[in-house]
């Protein structure tokens, strides 16, 4: 069964379930036969002094022990933004990141794939690329075009990928580590809903979600991030997933670490860089600012002092007061399940994102 026919009896289960008067999803119990089917087919930004998040003097003391690597699988709408690829090249280049496989998602699903292999074989790296689902689940697509495959001809890269295995190889990849792999999703959560309903217990058998996407604690200028309104009905079967640790850093959060594209054009020359760059040269102009959404998402996972989070609730809203894809933030220290970020030390983060190149 392929990734669109998938979607197409998921969406069919979620429109018969979905009450638009509340912001809660269900869907229809025979998900089951789904389950049992084989899926084989410098500008760096103001930094708040007022923080106390890892202050450069204490960076390294905030790592994570040296020589602890972390099993990731990264789910990606690489092709869209420039925030994706530059995450994938700090992974690729961090010594303690042990990336086990790359799934990718929205439209045009087999081009940011190839986007993805351009990263890994300019980084000397052999990771599986899987192409995953296109369609969000019930609403159209909002991102149908792989704008940066426009630079694939200068660079080396795959062009076959296994067709309609994306979620297959997550279940399985996570039931044969369990409790050891972090999911680290920066795009569109189609994926990662579709995973969570076909194996419900995923969830429980990861060691951390990591998240880029929401708004949580600062709502201006933005009330929603396009991740979860690219689509918000998978986002809010994510959020119900109760994982072993959920944490989401938030647009509110983001749009603190930007660099102008004229000072990117400078920093990237490492060698596993320059396809990052060309996309960049491609369709940037130097007066343009680059925010490194995603980056930040996955630098947290190794440099605690980067950003500060809050214990509490999330809820995505489907057609609630506040519009669709609006995740609703309730603080709750003592019982909170999720964690959003609160706050991000700037200077640390920059630190951190390139000393691995």
């Amino acid at each position: 069964m392929n990734n669109r026919k998938l979607i197409l009896i998921l969406s069919l289960f979620i429109v018969s379930a979905i009450s638009y008067q509340t912001i809660g999803l269900t869907i229809n119990s025979q998900i089951g036969a789904i389950k049992k089917s084989n899926i084989q087919k410098g500008n760096y930004g103001i930094i708040n002094d007022e923080t106390n998040i890892g202050h450069p003097r204490t960076i390294e003391l905030n790592k994570k022990e040296v020589g602890l690597s972390e099993k990731i699988i990264l789910d990606t709408d690489i092709g869209s933004d420039i925030d994706d690829a530059i995450c994938l090249a700090y992974l690729l280049a961090k010594p303690e990141c042990e990336l086990l496989g790359i799934t990718t998602v929205s439209g045009e699903a087999d081009k940011r794939a190839m986007v993805a292999s351009m990263i890994c074989e300019a980084a000397g790296k052999h990771i599986p690329i899987f192409p995953g689902a296109e369609e969000p689940l019930t609403i159209p697509q909002k991102q149908p075009i792989a704008r940066q495959a426009k630079v694939l001809a200068n660079w080396k890269h795959e062009e076959k990928f296994p067709q309609g295995e994306a979620i297959e190889f997550m279940r399985q990849t996570i039931r044969k580590n369990p409790g050891e792999i972090t999911l680290i999703a920066i795009g569109p959560l189609t994926n990662i809903a579709l995973l969570f309903k076909i194996d419900p217990e995923i969830p429980h058998l990861l060691k951390s979600l990591v998240m880029m996407g929401g708004v949580f604690i600062n709502l201006n200028p933005y009330p929603t991030e396009w991740n979860i309104r690219c689509d918000p009905h998978a986002a809010a079967i994510v959020y119900r997933s109760k994982a072993n640790m959920h944490k989401s850093i938030g647009l509110d959060v983001t749009l603190k670490v930007r660099m102008a594209v004229s000072e990117v054009q400078k920093r990237f020359k490492s060698k596993g860089l320059l396809p990052v760059l060309d996309i960049i040269n491609a369709l940037y102009k130097p007066t343009d600012i680059i925010t490194f959404h995603d980056p930040l998402a996955a630098t947290t996972l190794f440099n605690d002092g980067i950003c500060s989070f809050k214990k509490g609730k999330v809820e995505v809203e489907i057609d609630g007061k506040h519009g669709e894809g609006f995740t609703a933030w309730e603080p709750d220290e003592m019982n909170g399940f999720h964690e959003v970020a609160a706050d991000v030390n700037v200077q640390n983060f920059f630190t951190e994102y390139f000393s691995v190149f």
